[in-house]
């Protein structure tokens, strides 16, 4: 009997969605050996020259005009992608995804970006018979990611379903499993062998993520962070912004011998299973990560939009806090140099967590919706 195939179709605009759909392969993966699976990163797979220009080009707006980004993400909130779009999407940039399909004879696909959703949404239309599961990563329900070609929809949480219902989509066709992190992130690892492996001491330690692109906090900010290096140990990671790791590298205050920056890494479980606060992007998938390990968490500078949504969630819930000055890093860097308050502090994050959140229930849910597409087929 041949392995059951899960197809992930994924966007590079964040690295948050084809995070996600990694993790969710390595989990699913994991939890049954019947089950094979493929993520691609659907614009770039298919045109290799002009998808990372199209991505370039979408990163610098981020980065240098998130207005511009916000008023298009509130501008276009209710609006789903039309058919015209659908269309046009498949035949400018998508129009061998059918080709894909055709080859690889997935069970199931499951689609972690709006762009590749709407297109098998339009396939279906045309009689692709194949399951489409859309798994929303984000703690927002921007009405592009809904299609009525849509076998069911993965969400965050129980917020978003009801976002989506208020669009109209039916409960039946929604279940909240929260967004899927890597294996690495279900259990603990060993403390002693994590501070050994990256030659860190044994201290109060904040891990400071510029995310995968590598945008962090204001500067003015992370240079007051350095003060405390001291009592505080910094562990920065750079992403694959290797310009600005460079930089930091060069400056005197980040030399000090508790003070770490790193470029991109496959170990941030481990490193925050070793940190006492984490300083990030509110990107969903990072504030998902840092919930699996209930650790505390500082916002800064979202991005309008699904940035600013994430925040409000995990604010809402006990998770973090915004970092808006220095009195906050004061306060939270002196909480975590208090061994009882910080281990107490840690103990309440994780009772929130396991109340809202289950690290292997997307991975687990995909599995029986497998089955039961399978049985129904039968």
């Amino acid at each position: 009997m041949r392995k059951k195939r899960i197809l992930l179709l994924s966007e590079g605009f964040g690295t948050g969605h084809t995070q996600a759909a990694y993790a969710l392969s390595v989990g699913l993966r994991q939890l049954s050996p019947r089950v094979q699976t493929r993520v691609i990163e659907l614009g770039t797979f298919l045109n290799p020259v002009i998808g990372p220009l199209i991505l370039s080009a979408y990163r610098k707006t981020v980065s240098k005009q998130p207005k511009l980004v916000g008023k298009l993400y509130r501008g276009h909130y209710h609006k789903s992608l039309n058919r015209l779009t659908r269309f046009a999407l498949h035949r400018l940039f998508y129009n061998q995804v059918s080709d894909v399909v055709r080859q690889l004879k997935p069970d199931m696909i499951v689609c972690t970006h709006p762009f590749p959703n709407a297109v098998v949404s339009r396939l279906k239309q045309l009689g692709l018979d194949v399951p489409l599961y859309t798994l929303i990563t984000d703690y927002d329900a921007h009405a592009t990611w809904t299609n009525p070609e849509v076998t069911a929809y993965l969400v965050s949480s129980p917020t978003v379903r009801n976002k989506l219902v208020s669009q109209g989509v039916a409960p039946s066709r929604i279940e909240v499993t929260g967004i899927p992190v890597h294996p690495n992130f279900w259990h603990p690892h060993d403390r002693a062998e994590i501070l050994a492996q990256f030659e860190l001491s044994d201290m109060p330690t904040v891990l400071i993520m510029g995310g995968g692109w590598g945008l962090m906090a204001g500067e003015q900010m992370v240079e007051y962070m350095t003060t405390f290096a001291d009592r505080v140990q910094l562990i920065l990671c750079m992403g694959s912004n290797e310009k600005a790791r460079e930089k930091l590298l060069a400056d005197p205050r980040f030399q000090h011998p508790n003070v770490k920056v790193l470029g991109f890494t496959k170990e941030v479980s481990k490193l925050m299973d070793v940190s006492d606060l984490l300083v990030t992007k509110p990107g969903g998938m990072t504030c998902t990560e840092g919930m699996a390990k209930g650790i505390q968490m500082l916002f800064y500078e979202p991005i309008p939009g699904q940035e600013e949504e994430n925040l409000d969630y995990f604010v809402a819930h006990g998770f973090g806090e915004l970092l808006t000055s220095t009195e906050t890093i004061d306060r939270w860097f002196k909480l975590i140099q208090v061994p009882y308050a910080a281990y107490q502090h840690r103990d309440t994050l994780l009772a929130l967590r396991n109340a809202e959140y289950h690290p292997t229930k997307c991975a687990e849910a995909i599995l029986a919706l497998l089955k039961d597409d399978i049985t129904a087929a039968e």
